[in-house]
Protein backbone atom coordinates (compact mmCIF):
# COMPACT_ATOMS: atom_id res chain seq x y z
CA UNK A 1 0.00 0.00 0.00
CA UNK A 2 1.66 3.49 -0.53
CA UNK A 3 0.50 6.82 0.81
CA UNK A 4 0.59 7.26 4.93
CA UNK A 5 -2.22 6.49 7.04
CA UNK A 6 -4.01 9.23 8.96
CA UNK A 7 -3.23 7.13 12.33
CA UNK A 8 0.63 8.24 11.69
CA UNK A 9 0.10 11.07 9.49
CA UNK A 10 1.46 13.80 12.09
CA UNK A 11 -1.50 16.33 10.60
CA UNK A 12 -4.42 15.52 11.28
CA UNK A 13 -7.15 14.69 8.64
CA UNK A 14 -9.07 18.06 9.69
CA UNK A 15 -6.11 20.34 9.83
CA UNK A 16 -5.45 19.31 6.14
CA UNK A 17 -8.62 20.04 4.59
CA UNK A 18 -8.52 23.37 6.60
CA UNK A 19 -5.10 24.21 4.73
CA UNK A 20 -3.66 25.02 8.46
CA UNK A 21 -1.04 22.03 8.10
CA UNK A 22 0.53 21.88 4.86
CA UNK A 23 3.33 20.23 5.87
CA UNK A 24 6.42 22.80 6.46
CA UNK A 25 3.56 25.25 8.12
CA UNK A 26 2.24 24.03 11.01
CA UNK A 27 -0.35 26.89 12.05
CA UNK A 28 -3.06 28.93 10.23
CA UNK A 29 -2.84 32.94 9.19
CA UNK A 30 -2.94 34.49 12.13
CA UNK A 31 -6.67 35.46 12.07
CA UNK A 32 -6.28 39.15 12.08
CA UNK A 33 -4.45 38.70 9.23
CA UNK A 34 -6.88 36.26 7.85
CA UNK A 35 -9.76 38.77 7.97
CA UNK A 36 -8.11 41.27 6.10
CA UNK A 37 -6.59 39.24 3.20
CA UNK A 38 -9.10 36.63 2.57
CA UNK A 39 -12.80 38.23 4.21
CA UNK A 40 -12.68 39.71 1.13
CA UNK A 41 -14.27 37.53 -0.89
CA UNK A 42 -17.33 36.85 1.70
CA UNK A 43 -20.26 39.47 0.79
CA UNK A 44 -20.19 42.66 2.76
CA UNK A 45 -22.25 42.86 6.04
CA UNK A 46 -22.93 46.35 6.34
CA UNK A 47 -25.76 48.06 6.35
CA UNK A 48 -25.47 51.18 4.21
CA UNK A 49 -29.44 52.25 5.02
CA UNK A 50 -29.40 51.93 8.00
CA UNK A 51 -26.20 53.34 8.96
CA UNK A 52 -27.52 56.71 7.02
CA UNK A 53 -30.50 56.75 8.44
CA UNK A 54 -29.18 56.55 11.75
CA UNK A 55 -27.05 59.29 10.76
CA UNK A 56 -29.86 62.05 9.55
CA UNK A 57 -32.17 60.81 12.37
CA UNK A 58 -28.99 61.43 15.10
CA UNK A 59 -29.24 65.13 13.37
CA UNK A 60 -32.09 65.52 13.44
CA UNK A 61 -32.75 64.78 17.60
CA UNK A 62 -30.11 67.43 18.06
CA UNK A 63 -32.01 69.95 15.78
CA UNK A 64 -35.26 69.50 17.35
CA UNK A 65 -33.68 70.00 20.54
CA UNK A 66 -32.50 73.27 19.69
CA UNK A 67 -35.78 74.72 17.66
CA UNK A 68 -37.18 73.50 20.94
CA UNK A 69 -34.79 75.35 22.96
CA UNK A 70 -34.86 78.30 20.89
CA UNK A 71 -39.09 78.37 21.15
CA UNK A 72 -39.24 78.31 16.81
CA UNK A 73 -40.61 74.27 17.48
CA UNK A 74 -43.74 74.03 20.43
CA UNK A 75 -42.63 71.15 22.98
CA UNK A 76 -45.81 69.26 22.20
CA UNK A 77 -44.50 68.46 18.41
CA UNK A 78 -41.21 68.32 19.39
CA UNK A 79 -41.50 65.86 21.94
CA UNK A 80 -43.87 63.86 19.28
CA UNK A 81 -41.99 64.06 16.59
CA UNK A 82 -38.83 63.15 19.03
CA UNK A 83 -40.50 60.29 20.54
CA UNK A 84 -41.24 58.92 17.59
CA UNK A 85 -38.09 58.88 15.69
CA UNK A 86 -36.08 57.07 18.49
CA UNK A 87 -38.69 54.82 18.39
CA UNK A 88 -38.08 54.01 14.54
CA UNK A 89 -34.14 53.93 15.74
CA UNK A 90 -34.90 51.35 18.08
CA UNK A 91 -37.04 49.60 14.93
CA UNK A 92 -34.06 50.08 12.89
CA UNK A 93 -35.71 51.90 10.78
CA UNK A 94 -37.89 49.09 9.69
CA UNK A 95 -41.10 50.78 8.20
CA UNK A 96 -38.87 53.36 5.94
CA UNK A 97 -36.61 50.72 4.24
CA UNK A 98 -40.41 48.96 2.87
CA UNK A 99 -40.92 52.43 1.30
CA UNK A 100 -40.10 53.75 -2.34
CA UNK A 101 -37.57 56.16 -2.47
CA UNK A 102 -38.45 57.72 -5.71
CA UNK A 103 -36.22 60.76 -4.36
CA UNK A 104 -33.97 59.29 -2.23
CA UNK A 105 -33.12 57.86 1.56
CA UNK A 106 -33.99 60.95 3.34
CA UNK A 107 -37.34 62.18 1.58
CA UNK A 108 -38.63 58.48 1.84
CA UNK A 109 -37.58 58.99 5.70
CA UNK A 110 -39.28 62.64 6.36
CA UNK A 111 -41.98 61.42 4.46
CA UNK A 112 -43.24 58.57 6.91
CA UNK A 113 -42.90 60.94 9.52
CA UNK A 114 -45.52 62.98 8.11
CA UNK A 115 -47.29 60.15 7.58
CA UNK A 116 -47.14 59.17 11.04
CA UNK A 117 -47.71 62.11 12.72
CA UNK A 118 -49.42 64.23 10.22
CA UNK A 119 -47.84 67.66 8.49
CA UNK A 120 -48.14 70.06 10.99
CA UNK A 121 -46.18 67.86 13.70
CA UNK A 122 -44.12 65.92 11.20
CA UNK A 123 -43.39 68.72 8.94
CA UNK A 124 -41.59 71.10 10.92
CA UNK A 125 -38.46 68.81 11.03
CA UNK A 126 -36.97 70.41 8.10
CA UNK A 127 -37.25 73.92 9.43
CA UNK A 128 -34.24 75.93 8.93
CA UNK A 129 -32.57 73.11 7.30
CA UNK A 130 -31.57 71.82 3.77
CA UNK A 131 -30.23 68.66 2.31
CA UNK A 132 -27.13 70.41 1.96
CA UNK A 133 -26.31 71.66 5.72
CA UNK A 134 -27.93 68.03 6.57
CA UNK A 135 -25.08 66.00 4.29
CA UNK A 136 -22.27 68.04 5.02
CA UNK A 137 -22.79 66.93 8.55
CA UNK A 138 -23.60 63.09 8.02
CA UNK A 139 -20.42 63.03 6.24
CA UNK A 140 -18.45 64.34 9.38
CA UNK A 141 -20.46 61.84 11.72
CA UNK A 142 -19.99 58.95 9.32
CA UNK A 143 -15.88 59.76 9.24
CA UNK A 144 -15.56 59.69 13.04
CA UNK A 145 -15.59 55.46 13.08
CA UNK A 146 -12.93 55.22 10.49
CA UNK A 147 -10.97 58.16 11.03
CA UNK A 148 -10.57 57.13 14.94
CA UNK A 149 -9.82 53.35 13.89
CA UNK A 150 -7.23 54.11 11.77
CA UNK A 151 -5.97 56.43 14.37
CA UNK A 152 -5.93 53.71 16.68
CA UNK A 153 -4.31 51.51 14.29
CA UNK A 154 -1.47 54.13 13.43
CA UNK A 155 -0.71 54.91 17.12
CA UNK A 156 -0.65 50.83 17.94
CA UNK A 157 1.84 50.48 14.72
CA UNK A 158 4.14 52.85 16.16
CA UNK A 159 4.43 51.53 19.59
CA UNK A 160 5.14 48.47 18.50
CA UNK A 161 7.91 49.95 16.51
CA UNK A 162 9.25 51.56 19.62
CA UNK A 163 8.91 48.70 22.05
CA UNK A 164 10.80 46.39 19.25
CA UNK A 165 12.85 49.32 18.85
CA UNK A 166 14.11 49.12 21.90
CA UNK A 167 14.21 45.31 22.48
CA UNK A 168 16.54 45.06 19.17
CA UNK A 169 19.03 48.05 20.22
CA UNK A 170 22.14 45.46 20.19
CA UNK A 171 20.95 44.06 17.26
CA UNK A 172 24.05 45.01 14.96
CA UNK A 173 22.97 44.86 10.89
CA UNK A 174 23.93 46.93 7.64
CA UNK A 175 22.22 50.36 6.74
CA UNK A 176 21.52 49.83 2.92
CA UNK A 177 22.29 52.78 0.16
CA UNK A 178 21.20 51.60 -3.40
CA UNK A 179 20.65 48.26 -1.91
CA UNK A 180 24.25 48.06 -0.66
CA UNK A 181 25.91 47.40 2.91
CA UNK A 182 26.70 50.75 3.82
CA UNK A 183 27.52 51.56 7.63
CA UNK A 184 26.62 49.66 10.64
CA UNK A 185 23.02 50.37 13.01
CA UNK A 186 21.01 48.16 14.54
CA UNK A 187 18.12 46.93 13.94
CA UNK A 188 16.58 48.52 16.92
CA UNK A 189 17.59 52.06 15.29
CA UNK A 190 16.03 51.50 11.57
CA UNK A 191 12.72 50.63 13.74
CA UNK A 192 12.66 53.64 15.99
CA UNK A 193 13.84 55.73 12.60
CA UNK A 194 10.81 53.85 10.72
CA UNK A 195 8.43 54.87 13.97
CA UNK A 196 9.57 58.80 13.78
CA UNK A 197 7.88 58.80 10.64
CA UNK A 198 4.66 57.24 11.45
CA UNK A 199 4.40 59.58 14.18
CA UNK A 200 4.71 62.02 11.89
CA UNK A 201 1.67 60.67 9.51
CA UNK A 202 -0.32 60.39 12.84
CA UNK A 203 0.16 64.03 13.69
CA UNK A 204 -0.84 64.85 10.20
CA UNK A 205 -3.94 62.72 10.26
CA UNK A 206 -4.85 64.65 13.58
CA UNK A 207 -4.39 67.72 11.52
CA UNK A 208 -6.44 66.38 8.74
CA UNK A 209 -9.36 65.77 10.98
CA UNK A 210 -10.10 69.14 12.59
CA UNK A 211 -12.40 70.47 9.67
CA UNK A 212 -14.73 67.37 10.94
CA UNK A 213 -15.02 69.09 14.18
CA UNK A 214 -16.94 72.26 12.39
CA UNK A 215 -20.58 72.12 12.55
CA UNK A 216 -22.02 73.22 9.08
CA UNK A 217 -25.64 72.69 10.14
CA UNK A 218 -27.36 76.10 10.03
CA UNK A 219 -26.00 76.79 6.58
CA UNK A 220 -29.22 76.22 5.02
CA UNK A 221 -29.08 75.45 1.02
CA UNK A 222 -25.84 77.78 1.00
CA UNK A 223 -27.16 81.38 1.92
CA UNK A 224 -27.99 80.43 5.66
CA UNK A 225 -31.92 80.76 7.48
CA UNK A 226 -33.68 83.55 8.41
CA UNK A 227 -35.20 81.11 11.08
CA UNK A 228 -33.30 81.93 14.38
CA UNK A 229 -31.61 78.68 14.85
CA UNK A 230 -28.29 78.07 17.19
CA UNK A 231 -25.49 76.49 15.54
CA UNK A 232 -23.58 76.62 19.04
CA UNK A 233 -26.12 74.52 20.09
CA UNK A 234 -26.19 71.84 17.98
CA UNK A 235 -22.53 71.59 17.24
CA UNK A 236 -22.51 71.07 21.31
CA UNK A 237 -25.22 68.32 20.94
CA UNK A 238 -23.07 66.31 18.13
CA UNK A 239 -20.00 66.55 19.25
CA UNK A 240 -18.23 69.74 17.09
CA UNK A 241 -16.30 71.74 18.50
CA UNK A 242 -17.47 75.07 17.16
CA UNK A 243 -20.15 76.34 13.73
CA UNK A 244 -19.07 77.02 10.57
CA UNK A 245 -19.09 81.00 10.28
CA UNK A 246 -19.77 81.29 6.44
CA UNK A 247 -22.73 79.47 4.77
CA UNK A 248 -21.09 78.87 1.85
CA UNK A 249 -18.02 77.50 3.05
CA UNK A 250 -19.95 74.88 5.19
CA UNK A 251 -21.94 73.46 2.36
CA UNK A 252 -19.13 73.63 -0.95
CA UNK A 253 -16.14 72.34 1.65
CA UNK A 254 -15.38 69.04 1.57
CA UNK A 255 -11.27 69.59 2.02
CA UNK A 256 -11.42 67.37 5.20
CA UNK A 257 -11.69 64.27 2.85
CA UNK A 258 -8.52 65.45 0.24
CA UNK A 259 -6.60 66.60 3.51
CA UNK A 260 -7.13 62.96 5.18
CA UNK A 261 -6.63 60.89 2.19
CA UNK A 262 -3.62 63.24 1.44
CA UNK A 263 -2.20 62.14 5.47
CA UNK A 264 -2.96 58.88 4.63
CA UNK A 265 -1.61 58.76 1.07
CA UNK A 266 1.61 60.15 2.80
CA UNK A 267 1.36 57.50 5.14
CA UNK A 268 0.90 54.57 2.63
CA UNK A 269 4.24 55.53 0.99
CA UNK A 270 6.27 55.11 4.47
CA UNK A 271 4.23 51.53 4.41
CA UNK A 272 5.19 50.24 1.13
CA UNK A 273 8.85 51.74 1.34
CA UNK A 274 8.69 49.66 4.81
CA UNK A 275 7.34 46.89 3.28
CA UNK A 276 10.30 46.41 0.70
CA UNK A 277 12.68 46.71 3.14
CA UNK A 278 11.14 43.91 5.14
CA UNK A 279 10.81 41.75 1.83
CA UNK A 280 14.12 42.06 0.81
CA UNK A 281 15.38 41.12 4.37
CA UNK A 282 13.19 38.25 4.78
CA UNK A 283 14.44 36.59 1.67
CA UNK A 284 16.27 33.88 1.61
CA UNK A 285 19.61 35.21 0.30
CA UNK A 286 19.31 37.77 2.58
CA UNK A 287 18.04 36.01 5.66
CA UNK A 288 18.47 39.07 7.61
CA UNK A 289 14.64 38.06 9.65
CA UNK A 290 12.11 35.29 10.03
CA UNK A 291 8.49 35.51 9.85
CA UNK A 292 6.81 33.40 12.21
CA UNK A 293 4.16 30.11 10.62
CA UNK A 294 1.47 32.36 11.30
CA UNK A 295 2.97 35.72 9.17
CA UNK A 296 3.36 33.41 5.72
CA UNK A 297 2.13 31.66 3.47
CA UNK A 298 3.11 28.40 1.56
CA UNK A 299 2.69 27.38 -1.97
CA UNK A 300 0.00 25.50 -3.60
CA UNK A 301 2.83 23.83 -5.73
CA UNK A 302 6.03 23.86 -4.38
CA UNK A 303 5.95 22.59 -0.86
CA UNK A 304 9.34 24.08 0.48
CA UNK A 305 7.97 27.91 -0.02
CA UNK A 306 7.15 30.37 3.06
CA UNK A 307 6.21 32.89 1.06
CA UNK A 308 5.35 36.49 3.48
CA UNK A 309 2.95 37.42 0.92
CA UNK A 310 1.58 39.89 3.94
CA UNK A 311 4.08 42.29 2.84
CA UNK A 312 2.41 42.39 -0.75
CA UNK A 313 -0.69 43.38 0.67
CA UNK A 314 0.98 46.46 2.52
CA UNK A 315 2.35 47.45 -0.69
CA UNK A 316 -0.94 46.98 -2.49
CA UNK A 317 -3.25 48.68 0.31
CA UNK A 318 -1.15 51.38 0.89
CA UNK A 319 -1.60 53.03 -2.34
CA UNK A 320 -5.53 53.69 -2.30
CA UNK A 321 -5.54 56.71 -0.53
CA UNK A 322 -3.56 57.70 -3.58
CA UNK A 323 -5.79 56.52 -5.34
CA UNK A 324 -8.31 57.86 -3.81
CA UNK A 325 -7.12 61.23 -3.64
CA UNK A 326 -6.68 61.56 -6.98
CA UNK A 327 -9.95 60.60 -7.52
CA UNK A 328 -11.79 62.85 -5.12
CA UNK A 329 -9.51 65.84 -6.15
CA UNK A 330 -10.23 65.25 -10.03
CA UNK A 331 -14.27 65.16 -8.84
CA UNK A 332 -13.93 68.34 -6.75
CA UNK A 333 -12.58 70.42 -9.42
CA UNK A 334 -15.60 70.30 -12.11
CA UNK A 335 -17.72 71.87 -9.57
CA UNK A 336 -17.49 75.45 -8.79
CA UNK A 337 -17.51 76.92 -4.65
CA UNK A 338 -20.99 75.91 -3.92
CA UNK A 339 -23.25 72.51 -3.07
CA UNK A 340 -22.36 69.96 -5.84
CA UNK A 341 -23.07 66.34 -5.72
CA UNK A 342 -19.37 66.00 -7.93
CA UNK A 343 -17.96 67.11 -4.10
CA UNK A 344 -20.58 65.87 -1.58
CA UNK A 345 -21.15 62.66 -2.97
CA UNK A 346 -18.78 61.75 -6.03
CA UNK A 347 -15.58 62.90 -4.04
CA UNK A 348 -16.35 61.54 -1.11
CA UNK A 349 -17.22 58.37 -2.53
CA UNK A 350 -13.36 57.74 -2.65
CA UNK A 351 -12.48 58.52 1.13
CA UNK A 352 -14.11 55.07 2.37
CA UNK A 353 -12.35 52.51 0.44
CA UNK A 354 -9.02 55.36 1.09
CA UNK A 355 -8.92 54.87 4.87
CA UNK A 356 -10.35 51.24 5.48
CA UNK A 357 -7.78 50.25 2.93
CA UNK A 358 -4.80 52.57 4.87
CA UNK A 359 -6.14 51.17 8.11
CA UNK A 360 -5.78 47.47 6.93
CA UNK A 361 -2.23 47.88 5.46
CA UNK A 362 -1.36 49.48 9.22
CA UNK A 363 -2.67 46.43 10.96
CA UNK A 364 -0.73 44.44 8.57
CA UNK A 365 2.59 46.15 8.67
CA UNK A 366 2.36 45.74 12.82
CA UNK A 367 1.67 42.23 12.67
CA UNK A 368 4.98 41.87 10.68
CA UNK A 369 6.59 43.93 12.64
CA UNK A 370 5.46 42.32 16.03
CA UNK A 371 6.46 38.79 14.76
CA UNK A 372 9.56 39.01 12.78
CA UNK A 373 12.61 37.67 14.47
CA UNK A 374 16.01 39.33 13.29
CA UNK A 375 18.87 36.76 13.20
CA UNK A 376 21.65 38.18 15.09
CA UNK A 377 24.06 36.26 13.65
CA UNK A 378 23.21 37.11 10.51
CA UNK A 379 22.86 40.27 10.79
CA UNK A 380 26.51 40.53 12.26
CA UNK A 381 28.09 38.62 9.58
CA UNK A 382 26.62 40.80 6.91
CA UNK A 383 27.92 44.00 8.59
CA UNK A 384 30.94 42.34 8.45
CA UNK A 385 31.35 41.28 5.05
CA UNK A 386 29.66 44.34 3.84
CA UNK A 387 32.85 46.35 5.30
CA UNK A 388 30.61 48.27 6.81
CA UNK A 389 32.98 49.94 9.28
CA UNK A 390 35.50 51.58 6.33
CA UNK A 391 33.57 54.93 6.96
CA UNK A 392 34.48 54.85 10.61
CA UNK A 393 38.02 54.06 9.75
CA UNK A 394 38.09 57.12 7.42
CA UNK A 395 36.69 59.52 9.95
CA UNK A 396 40.01 58.22 12.54
CA UNK A 397 42.12 58.59 10.31
CA UNK A 398 40.63 62.36 10.07
CA UNK A 399 40.29 62.73 13.54
CA UNK A 400 44.23 61.92 13.13
CA UNK A 401 44.93 64.78 10.79
CA UNK A 402 44.09 63.20 7.70
CA UNK A 403 42.38 65.41 5.44
CA UNK A 404 38.96 63.26 4.40
CA UNK A 405 39.32 63.24 0.91
CA UNK A 406 42.37 61.61 1.47
CA UNK A 407 41.68 59.12 4.05
CA UNK A 408 38.52 58.26 2.31
CA UNK A 409 41.46 57.36 -0.99
CA UNK A 410 43.40 55.24 1.58
CA UNK A 411 40.37 53.42 3.17
CA UNK A 412 39.48 52.70 -0.64
CA UNK A 413 42.68 51.09 -1.07
CA UNK A 414 42.15 49.32 2.58
CA UNK A 415 38.80 47.76 1.35
CA UNK A 416 40.47 46.46 -2.19
CA UNK A 417 43.45 44.94 -0.15
CA UNK A 418 41.33 42.88 2.51
CA UNK A 419 38.95 42.23 -0.59
CA UNK A 420 42.15 41.04 -2.75
CA UNK A 421 43.92 39.18 0.12
CA UNK A 422 40.26 38.26 2.19
CA UNK A 423 41.33 39.34 4.78
CA UNK A 424 38.94 41.64 7.43
CA UNK A 425 39.46 45.06 7.24
CA UNK A 426 40.73 45.11 10.33
CA UNK A 427 43.84 42.87 9.53
CA UNK A 428 43.85 45.26 6.39
CA UNK A 429 43.97 48.35 8.27
CA UNK A 430 47.00 47.00 10.48
CA UNK A 431 48.89 45.84 7.36
CA UNK A 432 48.49 48.58 5.07
CA UNK A 433 51.31 51.21 5.31
CA UNK A 434 48.77 54.16 5.01
CA UNK A 435 46.82 53.00 7.47
CA UNK A 436 48.56 50.78 10.02
CA UNK A 437 50.03 53.57 12.32
CA UNK A 438 46.36 55.07 13.20
CA UNK A 439 45.06 51.40 13.41
CA UNK A 440 48.36 50.61 15.83
CA UNK A 441 46.39 52.61 18.89
CA UNK A 442 42.67 50.94 19.08
CA UNK A 443 41.99 47.47 20.26
CA UNK A 444 41.85 44.35 18.21
CA UNK A 445 37.62 44.95 17.89
CA UNK A 446 37.81 48.50 17.06
CA UNK A 447 36.30 47.83 13.91
CA UNK A 448 33.80 45.44 14.90
CA UNK A 449 30.36 46.75 13.52
CA UNK A 450 28.92 46.49 16.84
CA UNK A 451 31.99 48.53 18.35
CA UNK A 452 31.86 51.40 15.12
CA UNK A 453 27.88 51.22 15.87
CA UNK A 454 28.12 51.88 19.95
CA UNK A 455 30.64 54.41 18.48
CA UNK A 456 28.51 56.15 16.52
CA UNK A 457 26.46 58.46 18.61
CA UNK A 458 26.13 61.74 16.96
CA UNK A 459 23.72 62.81 14.33
CA UNK A 460 21.13 60.84 15.35
CA UNK A 461 23.25 57.59 15.13
CA UNK A 462 22.41 54.61 17.00
CA UNK A 463 25.28 54.77 19.65
CA UNK A 464 25.80 56.41 22.89
CA UNK A 465 22.56 57.65 24.65
CA UNK A 466 21.17 59.04 21.43
CA UNK A 467 19.30 55.77 20.70
CA UNK A 468 18.00 56.13 24.27
CA UNK A 469 16.90 59.66 23.91
CA UNK A 470 15.24 59.42 20.93
CA UNK A 471 13.21 56.50 22.22
CA UNK A 472 11.75 58.77 25.22
CA UNK A 473 11.20 61.64 23.01
CA UNK A 474 9.56 59.21 20.57
CA UNK A 475 7.16 57.48 23.36
CA UNK A 476 6.48 61.20 24.83
CA UNK A 477 5.53 62.35 21.32
CA UNK A 478 3.15 59.08 20.99
CA UNK A 479 1.46 59.63 24.46
CA UNK A 480 0.72 63.51 23.43
CA UNK A 481 -1.03 62.08 20.40
CA UNK A 482 -2.91 59.15 21.35
CA UNK A 483 -4.26 61.95 24.17
CA UNK A 484 -4.93 63.78 21.75
CA UNK A 485 -7.14 61.12 19.69
CA UNK A 486 -8.62 60.36 22.66
CA UNK A 487 -10.11 63.50 23.84
CA UNK A 488 -11.59 63.92 20.63
CA UNK A 489 -13.40 60.71 20.79
CA UNK A 490 -14.71 61.29 24.72
CA UNK A 491 -16.22 64.33 23.29
CA UNK A 492 -18.04 62.81 20.95
CA UNK A 493 -18.98 59.91 23.11
CA UNK A 494 -20.15 63.14 25.48
CA UNK A 495 -22.28 64.99 23.37
CA UNK A 496 -24.29 61.37 22.92
CA UNK A 497 -24.76 61.75 26.16
CA UNK A 498 -25.73 64.86 26.40
CA UNK A 499 -27.74 64.42 23.57
CA UNK A 500 -29.87 61.51 24.85
CA UNK A 501 -30.66 63.65 27.98
CA UNK A 502 -31.74 66.52 25.80
CA UNK A 503 -34.22 64.65 23.92
CA UNK A 504 -35.64 62.73 27.22
CA UNK A 505 -36.49 66.12 28.73
CA UNK A 506 -38.42 67.31 25.64
CA UNK A 507 -40.14 64.29 25.14
CA UNK A 508 -40.69 64.34 29.04
CA UNK A 509 -42.23 67.91 29.35
CA UNK A 510 -44.63 67.56 25.90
Amino acid sequence: MTGVSDASDPAAPADREAGVDTGRLRTGLDPRAHRIVYDQYRPDGGDPVGGELRLISEVDRAHLVMLTERGIVDTARAGALLDTVDALRADDFGPVRDRPMPRGLYLAYEGWLVDRLGQRTGGVLHTGRSRNDLNATTVRLKVRGPYAELLDEVAALARVLLEKGEAYQDVTMPAYTHGQPAVPISYGHYLTGTAGAVLRSLEGLLDAGREIDVNPLGAGAVGGTSVPVDPARTAELLGFTTAAPNSVDAVASRDFVLRMLSSAAVLGVLLARVARDLTWWTTEEFGLLRMADDLVGSSSMMPQKRNPFLLEHIQGRSTAALAGFTGAAASMSTAGYTNAIAVGTEAVRHLWPGLADTTQAVTLLRLVVAGAEPDRERMRERAREGLTSATYLAERLVVDGTPFRTAHHLVGETVLAALDGGATLSDAARSYPAVATAAAGYPADWLDPETVAAACAHGGGPGGPAQTAALARAHAELDRLTAESAARRARWADAAERLDVAVAKVVADR
